[in-house]
Protein backbone atom coordinates (compact mmCIF):
# COMPACT_ATOMS: atom_id res chain seq x y z
CA UNK A 1 0.00 0.00 0.00
CA UNK A 2 1.08 3.33 -0.44
CA UNK A 3 1.79 5.92 2.23
CA UNK A 4 -0.10 8.68 2.41
CA UNK A 5 1.51 12.13 3.71
CA UNK A 6 -1.37 12.95 6.39
CA UNK A 7 -0.47 9.27 7.92
CA UNK A 8 2.63 10.62 9.78
CA UNK A 9 0.19 10.06 13.25
CA UNK A 10 -0.72 6.41 12.03
CA UNK A 11 0.29 3.10 13.19
CA UNK A 12 -1.53 0.95 11.06
CA UNK A 13 -2.05 1.14 7.37
CA UNK A 14 -5.94 2.06 5.81
CA UNK A 15 -8.06 -0.42 5.37
CA UNK A 16 -7.93 -1.82 2.05
CA UNK A 17 -11.93 -1.55 2.50
CA UNK A 18 -11.37 2.01 3.46
CA UNK A 19 -9.16 2.98 0.26
CA UNK A 20 -11.47 1.44 -1.97
CA UNK A 21 -14.51 2.83 -0.63
CA UNK A 22 -13.05 6.44 0.27
CA UNK A 23 -10.75 7.48 -3.19
CA UNK A 24 -12.14 9.65 -5.20
CA UNK A 25 -10.19 10.04 -8.23
CA UNK A 26 -12.31 7.42 -10.45
CA UNK A 27 -14.32 10.80 -10.48
CA UNK A 28 -12.52 13.82 -9.20
CA UNK A 29 -9.68 13.56 -12.14
CA UNK A 30 -11.93 15.31 -14.12
CA UNK A 31 -10.93 18.63 -12.18
CA UNK A 32 -7.27 17.90 -13.06
CA UNK A 33 -7.25 21.01 -15.73
CA UNK A 34 -8.54 22.90 -12.42
CA UNK A 35 -6.27 21.43 -10.35
CA UNK A 36 -3.20 22.42 -12.29
CA UNK A 37 -4.70 25.87 -13.20
CA UNK A 38 -4.61 26.51 -9.25
CA UNK A 39 -1.71 24.87 -8.47
CA UNK A 40 0.11 26.80 -10.87
CA UNK A 41 -1.20 30.67 -9.32
CA UNK A 42 -0.19 29.38 -6.11
CA UNK A 43 3.22 28.13 -6.99
CA UNK A 44 4.00 31.50 -8.55
CA UNK A 45 2.62 33.42 -5.67
CA UNK A 46 4.73 31.54 -3.24
CA UNK A 47 7.26 32.38 -5.34
CA UNK A 48 6.71 35.97 -5.19
CA UNK A 49 6.33 35.87 -1.99
CA UNK A 50 9.53 34.04 -1.01
CA UNK A 51 8.08 31.44 0.58
CA UNK A 52 9.43 29.47 -1.90
CA UNK A 53 12.47 30.20 -4.28
CA UNK A 54 11.76 31.43 -7.63
CA UNK A 55 13.64 28.54 -8.94
CA UNK A 56 11.76 26.40 -6.90
CA UNK A 57 8.40 28.08 -8.41
CA UNK A 58 9.72 27.88 -11.82
CA UNK A 59 10.37 24.21 -11.46
CA UNK A 60 7.08 23.46 -9.91
CA UNK A 61 5.38 25.55 -12.45
CA UNK A 62 7.12 23.51 -15.38
CA UNK A 63 6.64 20.19 -13.83
CA UNK A 64 3.13 21.31 -14.03
CA UNK A 65 2.50 22.35 -17.24
CA UNK A 66 4.41 19.25 -18.40
CA UNK A 67 1.95 16.89 -16.20
CA UNK A 68 -0.95 18.93 -17.76
CA UNK A 69 0.22 17.63 -21.24
CA UNK A 70 0.87 14.54 -20.40
CA UNK A 71 -2.68 14.27 -18.83
CA UNK A 72 -4.78 16.16 -22.03
CA UNK A 73 -2.69 13.17 -24.20
CA UNK A 74 -4.06 10.23 -21.97
CA UNK A 75 -0.41 9.18 -21.38
CA UNK A 76 -0.13 9.97 -17.94
CA UNK A 77 -1.68 7.15 -15.38
CA UNK A 78 -4.13 7.48 -12.88
CA UNK A 79 -3.49 5.89 -9.05
CA UNK A 80 -6.43 4.73 -7.01
CA UNK A 81 -4.19 4.24 -4.24
CA UNK A 82 -3.45 7.75 -4.40
CA UNK A 83 -7.13 9.00 -3.15
CA UNK A 84 -7.73 11.75 -5.48
CA UNK A 85 -6.55 13.91 -8.22
CA UNK A 86 -4.74 16.25 -6.30
CA UNK A 87 -2.15 13.41 -4.12
CA UNK A 88 -1.85 12.04 -7.76
CA UNK A 89 -0.73 15.08 -9.12
CA UNK A 90 1.59 16.29 -5.82
CA UNK A 91 2.87 12.97 -6.59
CA UNK A 92 3.92 13.02 -10.26
CA UNK A 93 5.30 16.31 -9.42
CA UNK A 94 7.31 15.01 -6.78
CA UNK A 95 8.87 11.87 -9.15
CA UNK A 96 9.86 14.41 -12.01
CA UNK A 97 11.23 17.23 -10.12
CA UNK A 98 12.56 15.81 -6.53
CA UNK A 99 12.00 17.87 -3.25
CA UNK A 100 10.86 20.95 -4.90
CA UNK A 101 7.10 19.25 -5.53
CA UNK A 102 6.66 18.93 -1.95
CA UNK A 103 7.15 22.30 -1.51
CA UNK A 104 3.94 22.95 -3.32
CA UNK A 105 1.36 22.00 -0.56
CA UNK A 106 2.95 25.12 1.60
CA UNK A 107 -0.04 27.12 3.00
CA UNK A 108 -2.36 25.21 1.21
CA UNK A 109 -4.79 22.96 2.61
CA UNK A 110 -6.88 19.99 0.15
CA UNK A 111 -9.74 21.45 1.79
CA UNK A 112 -9.30 25.09 0.43
CA UNK A 113 -7.70 23.70 -3.47
CA UNK A 114 -10.78 21.14 -3.60
CA UNK A 115 -13.33 24.64 -3.20
CA UNK A 116 -10.94 26.26 -5.84
CA UNK A 117 -11.24 23.41 -7.96
CA UNK A 118 -14.73 23.01 -8.02
CA UNK A 119 -15.38 26.69 -8.37
CA UNK A 120 -12.96 26.81 -11.62
CA UNK A 121 -15.22 23.84 -13.06
CA UNK A 122 -18.05 25.55 -12.61
CA UNK A 123 -17.10 28.60 -13.88
CA UNK A 124 -15.60 26.77 -16.64
CA UNK A 125 -18.77 24.80 -17.31
CA UNK A 126 -20.86 27.53 -17.01
CA UNK A 127 -19.30 29.14 -19.96
CA UNK A 128 -19.37 26.34 -22.17
CA UNK A 129 -23.55 25.40 -21.38
CA UNK A 130 -23.80 29.60 -21.75
CA UNK A 131 -22.13 28.75 -25.86
CA UNK A 132 -24.75 25.64 -25.59
CA UNK A 133 -27.78 27.99 -24.91
CA UNK A 134 -26.70 30.43 -27.44
CA UNK A 135 -26.81 27.91 -30.18
CA UNK A 136 -30.37 26.75 -28.87
CA UNK A 137 -31.56 30.90 -29.15
CA UNK A 138 -30.03 31.25 -32.64
CA UNK A 139 -32.67 28.51 -33.84
CA UNK A 140 -35.29 28.72 -31.91
CA UNK A 141 -35.16 32.66 -33.48
CA UNK A 142 -34.43 31.84 -36.58
CA UNK A 143 -37.44 29.12 -36.96
CA UNK A 144 -40.15 31.80 -35.15
CA UNK A 145 -38.69 33.91 -38.36
CA UNK A 146 -39.47 31.51 -40.39
CA UNK A 147 -43.06 31.14 -38.86
CA UNK A 148 -43.78 35.08 -38.54
CA UNK A 149 -47.01 34.49 -40.19
CA UNK A 150 -48.56 31.10 -39.02
CA UNK A 151 -51.56 30.99 -37.03
CA UNK A 152 -52.05 28.32 -34.31
CA UNK A 153 -53.90 27.28 -31.31
CA UNK A 154 -52.82 28.44 -28.25
CA UNK A 155 -53.46 26.42 -25.05
CA UNK A 156 -54.18 26.37 -21.49
CA UNK A 157 -55.03 23.53 -19.49
CA UNK A 158 -54.29 21.83 -22.63
CA UNK A 159 -57.15 23.07 -24.14
CA UNK A 160 -57.35 25.16 -27.27
CA UNK A 161 -57.98 29.01 -25.95
CA UNK A 162 -57.20 31.69 -27.94
CA UNK A 163 -55.67 31.89 -31.34
CA UNK A 164 -51.32 32.75 -31.43
CA UNK A 165 -48.89 33.22 -33.67
CA UNK A 166 -46.40 30.31 -33.89
CA UNK A 167 -43.60 32.25 -33.90
CA UNK A 168 -45.13 34.36 -30.69
CA UNK A 169 -45.39 30.38 -28.90
CA UNK A 170 -41.51 29.49 -30.44
CA UNK A 171 -40.12 33.14 -28.66
CA UNK A 172 -41.62 31.97 -25.33
CA UNK A 173 -39.26 28.92 -24.80
CA UNK A 174 -36.74 31.59 -26.37
CA UNK A 175 -37.20 33.96 -23.44
CA UNK A 176 -36.86 30.87 -20.70
CA UNK A 177 -34.03 30.32 -22.46
CA UNK A 178 -32.56 33.97 -22.57
CA UNK A 179 -33.15 33.50 -18.79
CA UNK A 180 -31.05 30.33 -18.39
CA UNK A 181 -28.57 32.19 -20.61
CA UNK A 182 -28.56 34.72 -17.79
CA UNK A 183 -28.30 32.69 -14.81
CA UNK A 184 -25.33 30.70 -16.35
CA UNK A 185 -23.19 33.60 -17.33
CA UNK A 186 -24.23 35.93 -14.61
CA UNK A 187 -21.00 34.70 -12.05
CA UNK A 188 -22.09 36.55 -9.13
CA UNK A 189 -20.51 36.96 -5.58
CA UNK A 190 -20.73 32.83 -5.17
CA UNK A 191 -18.67 32.32 -7.91
CA UNK A 192 -16.42 35.21 -8.31
CA UNK A 193 -14.61 34.82 -5.03
CA UNK A 194 -11.50 32.74 -4.35
CA UNK A 195 -10.97 30.10 -1.91
CA UNK A 196 -7.52 29.86 -2.24
CA UNK A 197 -5.91 30.70 1.06
CA UNK A 198 -8.30 29.67 3.31
CA UNK A 199 -6.46 26.64 4.35
CA UNK A 200 -7.82 23.61 6.01
CA UNK A 201 -10.24 25.82 8.33
CA UNK A 202 -8.53 28.99 9.98
CA UNK A 203 -6.04 30.39 7.35
CA UNK A 204 -2.10 30.58 7.30
CA UNK A 205 1.00 31.91 9.17
CA UNK A 206 2.39 31.94 5.77
CA UNK A 207 2.76 35.80 4.20
CA UNK A 208 0.83 34.65 1.33
CA UNK A 209 -0.96 37.09 -1.30
CA UNK A 210 -4.43 35.85 -1.61
CA UNK A 211 -5.19 38.98 -4.22
CA UNK A 212 -2.62 38.07 -6.36
CA UNK A 213 -3.71 34.13 -6.87
CA UNK A 214 -6.97 35.21 -7.30
CA UNK A 215 -6.47 38.06 -9.97
CA UNK A 216 -4.13 35.53 -11.90
CA UNK A 217 -7.25 33.27 -11.74
CA UNK A 218 -9.41 35.43 -12.97
CA UNK A 219 -11.33 35.91 -9.65
CA UNK A 220 -12.65 39.86 -8.40
CA UNK A 221 -11.59 39.02 -4.88
CA UNK A 222 -11.09 36.47 -2.40
CA UNK A 223 -13.68 34.89 0.40
CA UNK A 224 -13.78 37.20 4.09
CA UNK A 225 -14.31 34.20 6.09
CA UNK A 226 -11.91 31.06 5.70
CA UNK A 227 -14.35 28.77 7.56
CA UNK A 228 -17.59 29.77 5.69
CA UNK A 229 -14.75 28.95 2.34
CA UNK A 230 -13.72 25.35 2.86
CA UNK A 231 -17.56 24.53 4.00
CA UNK A 232 -19.44 26.93 1.16
CA UNK A 233 -20.52 24.92 -1.45
CA UNK A 234 -23.83 27.31 -2.61
CA UNK A 235 -21.83 27.97 -5.58
CA UNK A 236 -22.38 23.85 -6.57
CA UNK A 237 -26.23 24.02 -5.36
CA UNK A 238 -26.93 27.45 -7.74
CA UNK A 239 -25.11 25.90 -10.52
CA UNK A 240 -27.21 22.43 -10.02
CA UNK A 241 -30.26 24.50 -9.59
CA UNK A 242 -29.36 26.37 -12.84
CA UNK A 243 -28.61 23.19 -14.76
CA UNK A 244 -32.18 21.76 -13.28
CA UNK A 245 -33.92 24.70 -14.57
CA UNK A 246 -32.60 25.01 -17.95
CA UNK A 247 -33.56 20.84 -18.41
CA UNK A 248 -36.75 21.32 -17.14
CA UNK A 249 -37.43 24.43 -19.67
CA UNK A 250 -36.33 21.97 -22.26
CA UNK A 251 -38.17 19.45 -21.19
CA UNK A 252 -41.29 21.50 -21.66
CA UNK A 253 -40.44 21.79 -24.97
CA UNK A 254 -39.71 18.24 -25.57
CA UNK A 255 -43.19 17.66 -24.32
CA UNK A 256 -44.76 19.89 -26.82
CA UNK A 257 -42.75 18.41 -29.57
CA UNK A 258 -44.07 14.86 -28.59
CA UNK A 259 -47.45 16.24 -28.60
CA UNK A 260 -47.44 18.02 -31.87
CA UNK A 261 -45.85 14.82 -33.69
CA UNK A 262 -48.83 12.51 -32.87
CA UNK A 263 -51.56 12.17 -34.76
CA UNK A 264 -53.85 13.83 -32.75
CA UNK A 265 -52.07 17.13 -33.30
CA UNK A 266 -50.34 16.75 -36.51
CA UNK A 267 -48.92 19.89 -36.45
CA UNK A 268 -44.97 19.15 -36.93
CA UNK A 269 -42.96 16.46 -38.84
CA UNK A 270 -39.92 15.17 -37.30
CA UNK A 271 -36.53 14.75 -38.90
CA UNK A 272 -35.27 11.38 -39.54
CA UNK A 273 -32.09 12.00 -37.91
CA UNK A 274 -33.71 12.91 -34.15
CA UNK A 275 -36.09 9.92 -34.31
CA UNK A 276 -36.00 6.20 -34.07
CA UNK A 277 -38.78 3.62 -35.42
CA UNK A 278 -40.04 0.75 -33.86
CA UNK A 279 -38.87 -3.01 -33.96
CA UNK A 280 -42.08 -4.42 -33.88
CA UNK A 281 -44.33 -1.50 -36.07
CA UNK A 282 -42.69 -0.04 -38.93
CA UNK A 283 -45.51 2.55 -39.58
CA UNK A 284 -43.82 4.01 -36.25
CA UNK A 285 -41.40 7.51 -36.20
CA UNK A 286 -40.95 7.91 -32.74
CA UNK A 287 -39.87 11.10 -31.11
CA UNK A 288 -37.35 9.37 -28.84
CA UNK A 289 -35.21 12.35 -29.27
CA UNK A 290 -37.52 14.71 -27.08
CA UNK A 291 -38.47 12.33 -24.76
CA UNK A 292 -35.19 11.47 -23.84
CA UNK A 293 -34.51 14.95 -23.20
CA UNK A 294 -37.97 15.12 -21.22
CA UNK A 295 -36.85 11.98 -19.21
CA UNK A 296 -33.14 13.55 -18.26
CA UNK A 297 -34.98 16.46 -16.18
CA UNK A 298 -35.70 13.78 -13.74
CA UNK A 299 -31.34 13.70 -13.26
CA UNK A 300 -30.80 17.33 -12.92
CA UNK A 301 -33.45 17.69 -10.05
CA UNK A 302 -32.08 14.58 -8.38
CA UNK A 303 -28.53 15.72 -8.70
CA UNK A 304 -29.95 19.34 -6.90
CA UNK A 305 -31.96 17.55 -4.48
CA UNK A 306 -28.49 15.06 -3.67
CA UNK A 307 -26.21 17.82 -2.78
CA UNK A 308 -28.97 20.12 -0.49
CA UNK A 309 -29.38 16.78 1.29
CA UNK A 310 -25.38 16.48 1.56
CA UNK A 311 -25.23 19.96 2.60
CA UNK A 312 -28.16 20.50 5.53
CA UNK A 313 -26.55 18.39 8.42
CA UNK A 314 -23.11 19.33 8.07
CA UNK A 315 -21.47 21.33 10.76
CA UNK A 316 -18.52 23.51 10.20
CA UNK A 317 -16.37 23.12 8.79
CA UNK A 318 -14.81 20.58 6.23
CA UNK A 319 -16.47 17.28 6.56
CA UNK A 320 -15.97 14.66 3.93
CA UNK A 321 -19.21 14.27 2.86
CA UNK A 322 -18.41 17.05 0.90
CA UNK A 323 -16.94 14.46 -1.27
CA UNK A 324 -20.24 13.81 -2.79
CA UNK A 325 -20.42 17.28 -4.33
CA UNK A 326 -18.78 16.44 -7.33
CA UNK A 327 -20.50 13.86 -9.24
CA UNK A 328 -24.03 15.62 -9.38
CA UNK A 329 -22.17 18.66 -10.87
CA UNK A 330 -20.39 16.99 -13.70
CA UNK A 331 -23.33 14.70 -14.43
CA UNK A 332 -25.55 17.64 -14.53
CA UNK A 333 -23.21 19.55 -16.87
CA UNK A 334 -22.90 16.36 -18.97
CA UNK A 335 -26.61 15.80 -19.32
CA UNK A 336 -27.73 19.61 -20.02
CA UNK A 337 -24.99 19.86 -22.67
CA UNK A 338 -26.23 16.82 -24.25
CA UNK A 339 -29.65 18.10 -23.86
CA UNK A 340 -29.17 21.23 -25.60
CA UNK A 341 -26.53 19.81 -28.45
CA UNK A 342 -30.02 17.29 -29.08
CA UNK A 343 -32.72 20.05 -28.45
CA UNK A 344 -30.58 22.39 -31.11
CA UNK A 345 -30.72 19.41 -33.86
CA UNK A 346 -33.96 18.31 -33.26
CA UNK A 347 -35.81 22.15 -33.57
CA UNK A 348 -33.50 23.09 -36.57
CA UNK A 349 -34.93 20.11 -38.73
CA UNK A 350 -38.32 20.10 -37.11
CA UNK A 351 -40.71 20.56 -40.30
CA UNK A 352 -44.15 22.88 -39.22
CA UNK A 353 -47.31 21.94 -40.92
CA UNK A 354 -48.83 25.72 -41.29
CA UNK A 355 -51.81 23.88 -42.62
CA UNK A 356 -52.80 22.03 -39.52
CA UNK A 357 -52.18 24.21 -37.09
CA UNK A 358 -54.28 26.98 -39.17
CA UNK A 359 -56.97 24.11 -39.49
CA UNK A 360 -56.91 23.71 -35.42
CA UNK A 361 -57.17 27.54 -34.80
CA UNK A 362 -60.07 28.34 -37.00
CA UNK A 363 -62.12 25.79 -34.69
CA UNK A 364 -65.19 27.75 -34.17
CA UNK A 365 -64.72 28.73 -30.72
CA UNK A 366 -61.40 30.08 -30.42
CA UNK A 367 -62.47 33.48 -30.49
CA UNK A 368 -64.89 33.72 -27.54
CA UNK A 369 -62.41 35.71 -25.61
CA UNK A 370 -62.62 38.11 -28.70
CA UNK A 371 -66.79 38.10 -28.73
CA UNK A 372 -66.89 38.48 -25.19
CA UNK A 373 -64.21 41.41 -25.74
CA UNK A 374 -66.72 43.05 -28.40
CA UNK A 375 -69.55 43.40 -26.43
CA UNK A 376 -67.77 44.82 -23.32
CA UNK A 377 -66.47 47.43 -25.75
CA UNK A 378 -70.09 48.07 -26.51
CA UNK A 379 -70.22 49.41 -22.80
CA UNK A 380 -71.87 46.07 -20.86
CA UNK A 381 -69.60 45.04 -17.98
CA UNK A 382 -67.04 42.27 -19.01
CA UNK A 383 -69.18 40.14 -16.38
CA UNK A 384 -72.25 40.06 -18.16
CA UNK A 385 -70.36 39.97 -21.70
CA UNK A 386 -68.64 36.67 -20.64
CA UNK A 387 -71.94 35.56 -19.93
CA UNK A 388 -73.63 35.98 -22.84
CA UNK A 389 -71.09 34.68 -24.96
CA UNK A 390 -70.85 31.63 -22.95
CA UNK A 391 -74.88 31.18 -23.82
CA UNK A 392 -73.70 31.72 -27.23
CA UNK A 393 -71.24 29.16 -27.26
CA UNK A 394 -73.32 26.51 -25.53
CA UNK A 395 -75.77 27.23 -28.76
CA UNK A 396 -72.95 26.40 -30.58
CA UNK A 397 -72.13 23.08 -29.58
CA UNK A 398 -75.39 22.13 -29.58
CA UNK A 399 -75.76 22.80 -33.13
CA UNK A 400 -72.59 21.60 -33.87
CA UNK A 401 -71.29 24.67 -35.36
CA UNK A 402 -68.99 27.93 -34.78
CA UNK A 403 -69.76 31.42 -33.41
CA UNK A 404 -68.74 32.79 -37.02
CA UNK A 405 -71.76 30.30 -38.31
CA UNK A 406 -74.46 31.81 -35.65
CA UNK A 407 -77.06 34.79 -38.00
CA UNK A 408 -76.27 37.79 -37.01
CA UNK A 409 -80.14 37.61 -35.78
CA UNK A 410 -79.10 34.87 -33.53
CA UNK A 411 -76.50 36.96 -32.07
CA UNK A 412 -78.83 40.10 -31.66
CA UNK A 413 -80.99 38.18 -29.67
CA UNK A 414 -78.61 37.46 -26.68
CA UNK A 415 -77.19 40.93 -27.40
CA UNK A 416 -78.73 43.42 -29.06
CA UNK A 417 -75.38 45.74 -29.47
CA UNK A 418 -73.98 43.20 -31.72
CA UNK A 419 -73.56 44.04 -34.89
CA UNK A 420 -72.29 43.28 -38.79
CA UNK A 421 -68.52 44.33 -38.08
CA UNK A 422 -68.83 41.20 -35.35
CA UNK A 423 -67.86 38.59 -37.89
CA UNK A 424 -64.75 40.27 -39.00
CA UNK A 425 -63.42 39.93 -35.17
CA UNK A 426 -64.33 35.99 -34.85
CA UNK A 427 -61.89 35.73 -37.54
CA UNK A 428 -58.52 34.29 -35.92
CA UNK A 429 -56.52 36.38 -38.04
CA UNK A 430 -58.64 39.34 -36.55
CA UNK A 431 -58.24 37.72 -32.94
CA UNK A 432 -54.20 37.89 -33.32
CA UNK A 433 -53.93 41.21 -34.27
CA UNK A 434 -56.44 42.75 -32.53
CA UNK A 435 -53.68 41.92 -29.22
CA UNK A 436 -51.23 44.19 -30.33
CA UNK A 437 -50.04 45.11 -26.52
CA UNK A 438 -46.31 44.96 -25.57
CA UNK A 439 -45.68 40.77 -25.31
CA UNK A 440 -48.89 40.28 -27.15
CA UNK A 441 -49.24 38.18 -30.16
CA UNK A 442 -50.44 40.62 -32.43
CA UNK A 443 -48.26 40.74 -36.02
CA UNK A 444 -46.26 43.82 -34.97
CA UNK A 445 -45.70 42.66 -31.06
CA UNK A 446 -43.86 39.08 -32.03
CA UNK A 447 -42.00 41.54 -35.13
CA UNK A 448 -40.41 43.76 -32.59
CA UNK A 449 -39.33 41.12 -30.07
CA UNK A 450 -37.98 39.19 -32.86
CA UNK A 451 -35.80 41.68 -33.46
CA UNK A 452 -34.95 42.63 -30.10
CA UNK A 453 -33.93 39.47 -29.66
CA UNK A 454 -31.51 39.30 -32.61
CA UNK A 455 -29.99 42.37 -31.74
CA UNK A 456 -29.48 40.87 -28.06
CA UNK A 457 -28.08 37.82 -29.17
CA UNK A 458 -25.72 39.67 -31.60
CA UNK A 459 -24.57 41.79 -28.76
CA UNK A 460 -24.18 38.58 -26.38
CA UNK A 461 -22.52 36.56 -28.57
CA UNK A 462 -20.20 40.09 -29.59
CA UNK A 463 -19.26 40.14 -26.01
Amino acid sequence: MVKKPWQGRFEEETSRILEDFSQSVTFDRELYPQDIRGSIAHARMLGRQGIISEEEAGRIIEGLEGILADLDSGQQPWDTALEDVHMNIEKILTDRIGEAGRRLHTARSRNDQVALDLKLYIRDASDALSRRVEEMLDILLTRAQEQAGTIMPGYTHLQRAQPVLLSHHLMAYFEMLRRDHGRFSSLGDSLDDSPLGAGALAGTPHPIDRTMAAAELGFAGITRNSMDTVSDRDFAAQFLFNAALCQIHLSRLAEEIVLWASAEFSFIALPDAFSTGSSMMPQKKNPDAAELVRGKAGRAVGNLTSLLVVLKGLPLTYNRDLQEDKEPVFDSFRTLAGSLEIMSGLMAGVVFQADAMETAADDGLLTATDLADYIAQKGLPFREAHEITGKLVALCLARGCGLKELALSELKQECGAIDEDVFDILKPGSSVERRNTPGGTAGKQVQRAMEEAREWLAKVRAD
